[in-house]
């Protein structure tokens, strides 16, 4: 019977896929349902959320393109309806003309915090996992993760384990085995971010060195 069943079953990947497909739905419709609400699409949301996290900084038209996955010319649409609305400006560079900053406006910064929340819907959910099950599935998220930028299918996040910051596995307690220059302490799995504003990418053979140990867990 055993055996009829795993013949008849199709692959577990294909059902790990399909339970994927499952959240993205919902984060979709959730998505749609807020930018209703907030009379902004998603793509203008995400927009908002990428400017908000480099407050002080803010984006070219290059970055953000890149970070959002879409063309430049879709980029450039976006932030000229932003502009319009007043909740962003742009800046000329004083060093290179050519380069244009994207800013948040403080209307834009209001909006971009009014919609920070919604995918706490979708927290709630995880929060009902346990911690231990929370911490194993952000570490398959970051292994999926850097799979698809080693394939070029998504953009490069900001994870920690692709940061030259990022020390893996150089201490002894299974709590907190990592460590972080940036901040000169340790921490443990449950704090390894995939977006981080201080993220700088690592060179590449510190961060297969990084990657390996991560996974093995074994010492530098």
């Amino acid at each position: 019977m055993a055996d009829k069943l795993e013949n008849t079953t199709e692959p577990l990947s294909n059902r790990v896929v399909a339970g994927l497909q499952k959240i993205g739905l919902a984060m979709k419709s959730q998505a749609w349902k807020e930018a209703n609400r907030r009379r902004v699409t998603p793509l203008q949301g995400q927009t908002l959320a990428l400017l908000r996290m480099r407050v002080g900084r803010g984006a070219t038209m290059s970055a953000l393109a890149q970070e959002l996955a879409v063309t430049l010319p879709t980029a450039s649409d976006v932030i000229r309806t932003l502009e319009v609305k007043g909740w962003v400006r742009k800046k000329r560079s004083k060093v290179d003309r050519r380069v244009i900053t994207i800013t948040l406006t403080a209307e834009g910064m209001r909006k971009a915090d009014g919609g920070a929340g919604w995918p706490d819907f979708l927290a709630a959910v995880a929060d009902q996992l346990p911690v231990a099950e929370q911490e194993s599935l952000l570490r398959i998220l970051i292994k999926m993760i850097r799979t698809l930028q080693e394939r070029s299918e998504i953009p490069v996040a900001r994870m920690c384990v692709t940061c030259c910051y990022f020390r893996p596995r150089v201490y002894d307690d299974p709590e907190r085995p990592h460590h972080c220059d940036f901040v000169n302490a340790p921490f443990g799995d449950r704090l390894l971010r995939i977006d981080c504003a201080e993220h700088e990418p690592a060179a590449k053979a510190q961060a297969e060195r990084n990657w390996k140990t991560f996974n093995q867990g074994s010492r530098l």
